[in-house]
């Protein structure tokens, strides 16, 4: 999506806060996945993302109102 399409007549829309999960793995996994993380720059936590986005969307389990993942970076600071 586009700034300008993001856009409201009162300013940028907000994305709602997003979901904590308390996710238990096994270490070998978490190892293999920060591996993987590293090497596409991204977080362990972006990676896990990613990966579970896909799988939706192979699956086609994954709404159409779903918003793309965030863009590499922090996300802007709030005013």
């Amino acid at each position: 999506m586009s700034e300008a399409e993001d856009a409201e007549p009162g300013g940028p829309r907000r994305r709602p806060p997003r979901k904590q999960v308390l996710l238990r793995l096994d270490p070998t996994v978490h190892a293999a996945l920060a591996r993987w993380a590293a090497d596409d720059l991204r977080s362990v936590n972006a990676q896990i993302d990613l990966l579970l986005r896909r799988a939706l969307r192979d699956a086609g389990r994954l709404p159409r109102d779903t918003p793309p993942p965030r863009g590499p970076g922090r996300p802007p600071s709030n005013p």
